[in-house]
């Protein structure tokens, strides 16, 4: 079984947010249930400094619409993954982000610049590649990769083709204009094809022409099929409901692992949570709160976003530290956001601190220091925290919805009787819920020997990239009729 992974971002060579997370480790983990899968990325400088033994493979001296280009064959840097780099300085060879210049506007040639990567997938897809090696599986991913399914259907088909949304809110909307930029036939521009409200929309196009359609918890996947998240597209994910899956994302366990993370002072396990507190009394004292081994810390590490639900924490605040809690943020984005946060810290000095930006090492120590994690987003597709959150012995609490429904089971009595309960989940995205929730994880927190079940019960869970990749190659193989 050959897949070929069509990706704009991958961990560790580049990355701005969970997509690149899952492109670092789902292929090396495919790889380990013998599927011999191969990513395809766009050759971004750091791309291109940060592979192993790159070499040439194929190139296009005058590539019709993008221009002259090379296909570079190397290693991922942390795996023997094999990666395919697209070498295009005119479209990869700039400063700024993957997506956006060093003042954060979109580069103006996206269209083409994620054109030319979901051509290139596609083409290596075909029954045209010149290359030795052909995919059965062409897995896109995302908006940026959303023109290879429809592109291998005008070139004759070739693989299977596999479209995964990792967030339909992001769709590479572009002007009618551009379909003629790229070369796309024309008759294909209407609404059983690559057209979306009067635009081309690359991510429709992947959602219409891929053979199975998978996003990132099957939550989502009920969800995305209605309105307000099926984000305008629903009628077309209701309609392909039944090649529609729903596949949980996976975590770095070596990574995210208490008993050997370099990023904490202190180490502890499932079989020895007792060391925890340790890492409390690091985190109180790194950020000037009051040292206090009975109050409850919650920590919270997101994007300043309407879509996180920060608001909703931000109205329940004052209650909660009038509880004796204290709260760690730790994020950046919405400026009115941000200052919201600096004013609540000088309101409650030595029970709350935000940093703004991101630190890896501060998020893994709020993630083992903290004794609650908060994570009530509006909507989200998997979500990453709450599984950290649970490994570490650090209950999150989530509303219910997406990934975090599927992923984070209630303190209800019954789950607690039977050692099953995780965490705490609310079903309104609303403050009022959130605070009922806090309060319930408050009250079992006086309860010692009820706190250390839940977070052993989280501590167990099973949130290895191993078993999400079964599911995958059960999805490709299923694809294919190959056992």
């Amino acid at each position: 079984m050959k897949v070929l992974f069509a990706t704009s971002e991958a961990r560790p060579l580049v990355k701005t947010g969970g997509l690149a997370d899952v492109s670092g480790a789902l292929p090396p983990a495919l790889r380990g249930d013998k599927i011999d899968c191969r990513l395809l990325l766009p050759g971004y400088p750091g791309v291109l400094h940060g592979v192993q033994g790159a070499r040439q493979c194929l190139v296009f001296e005058r590539l019709p619409i993008f221009g002259p280009t090379r296909l570079l064959l190397a290693k991922m840097p942390d795996s023997d993954t094999p990666v395919y780099v697209i070498d295009a300085p005119h479209y990869y060879g700039r400063e700024g982000g993957p997506y956006q210049d060093t003042d954060g506007r979109d580069h103006a040639d996206n269209a083409l610049r994620f054109g030319l990567l979901s051509w290139l997938a596609a083409y290596l897809a075909s029954g045209t590649s010149p290359l030795d090696w052909r995919p059965d599986v062409l897995h896109c991913n995302d908006w940026q990769t959303g023109l290879a399914p429809a592109w291998l259907r005008f070139m004759g088909g070739g693989a299977k083709s596999l479209m995964t949304i990792h967030n339909l809110a992001y769709q590479g909307i572009f002007p009618p204009e551009t379909v003629g930029q790229l070369g796309l036939p024309a008759e294909h521009f209407h609404i059983a094809g690559l057209e979306y409200y009067g635009n081309l929309s690359f991510l429709k196009a992947g959602l219409f022409y891929a053979d199975r359609l998978s996003t990132v918890s099957p939550s989502y996947a009920e969800e995305i099929q209605h309105e307000p998240l099926g984000m305008g597209l629903q009628g077309l994910l209701a309609g392909r409901r039944e090649v529609l899956s729903g596949i949980v994302n996976g975590i770095d366990t070596a990574f995210w692992n208490p008993a050997a993370d370099l990023h904490i002072g202190c180490s502890y396990s499932a079989r020895n949570p007792a060391a925890k507190k340790n890492c409390k009394q690091a985190l109180q004292e790194d950020l000037n709160l009051a040292v206090e081994a009975q109050a409850p810390v919650f920590g919270m590490i997101s994007r300043l976003t309407h879509q996180k639900g920060l608001d909703l924490v931000l109205e329940m605040a004052d209650w909660l530290v009038g509880q004796g809690g204290q709260m760690v943020f730790l994020g950046s984005g919405d400026a009115a956001l941000e200052a919201s946060l600096h004013e609540l810290a000088a309101r409650h000095p030595g029970r709350v601190a935000s940093v703004i930006g991101y630190d890896e090492g501060l998020a893994h120590r709020i993630e083992a220091g903290a004794d609650c994690f908060l994570m009530p987003s509006r909507f989200e597709p998997c979500g990453l925290n709450q599984m950290y959150s649970q490994r570490y012995g650090t209950p999150p609490i989530v509303h219910a919805t997406g990934g975090l429904r599927d992923t984070v089971v209630d303190a209800t009595p019954e789950a607690l009787a039977r050692g099953a309960a995780t965490g705490f989940v609310f079903a309104e995205a609303t403050a009022a819920a959130l605070q009922a929730a806090v309060a319930r994880a408050l009250a079992l927190y006086r309860d010692a020997a009820a706190w250390k079940r839940l977070q052993v019960a989280g501590m167990k869970r099973d949130f290895s990239w191993e078993k999400s990749a079964a599911e995958y190659a059960e999805l490709y193989r299923g694809m294919v009729g190959k056992d």
